[in-house]
């Protein structure tokens, strides 16, 4: 059972299921951001933020989602300096397989979005926690705007390029990621292959295009 967090194998398969599980949560997260655009009363947004805010099973989901973020970079920085202690010199020439542009940079995109991650859950996550978001009452209940907050900050300009910006880089890294994760799976054979690839394109075009066009509708409404 040990080897399951100390091989190779174990390791790339640890951060695989990781990985699926937060490539599951960013569905998840696209859809309730969404709402913001989708309805004209911010206040759908806020109460659905104050519902997962409250709700013991979306607590509990919130703890296994911090443990899969952990496992996912642990596992990924192991592999990554494995990978460089083994390949201590590049090779003049590389053969790269048609996902290389993207598997070259993984380190490089996952660096920029752990970066993104961070200052997203100051604006977001730990704001509320330490009782600093804006607050807003609603038929004697208290909720946090987020939505107001959101609004906010995507009518400036400078943080809508950099918010964009930020889920560019991150579908370089999914794209990749998400092949990579089924491939270690075993789903790595004709068959199953040009499925994957293309569930993978279109996975990172919804993302990205679904996180992208929230703040652009939001700064040119």
């Amino acid at each position: 059972m040990s080897g399951i967090f100390t091989s190779s194998i174990g390791k790339k398969l640890m951060m695989s299921l990781a990985g699926i599980f937060l490539i599951t949560f960013l569905l998840v997260h696209l859809g309730i951001n969404l709402l913001i655009i989708i309805f004209d009363d911010p206040m759908v947004f806020n109460k659905v933020a104050h519902f997962m805010g409250k709700n013991i099973l979306i607590k509990i989901f919130e703890i296994v989602l911090f443990g899969g973020i952990l496992l996912h970079v642990i596992y990924a920085l192991i592999l990554q300096i494995q990978n460089w202690i083994a390949r201590p010199r590049r090779y003049s020439k590389s053969n790269y397989s048609n996902t290389s542009f993207f598997s070259k940079f993984m380190i490089h995109t996952a660096i920029i979005t752990l970066v993104f991650l961070g200052i997203h859950m100051a604006d977001f996550y730990i704001k509320a926690k330490l009782g600093h978001a804006l607050e807003i009452e609603v038929d004697g209940v208290f909720y946090h705007d987020f939505a107001t907050e959101m609004l906010d900050k995507f009518k400036i300009l400078p943080f809508v390029i950099f918010y964009i910006a930020a889920f560019i880089f991150l579908g370089f890294h999914l794209i990749h990621g998400f092949q990579s994760a089924f491939k270690t799976l075993g789903l790595d054979n004709k068959k199953y292959t040009p499925i994957i690839q293309a569930l993978a394109t279109l996975y990172t075009v919804v993302i990205v295009g679904g996180f992208t066009i929230i703040p652009l509708l939001i700064y040119f409404k």
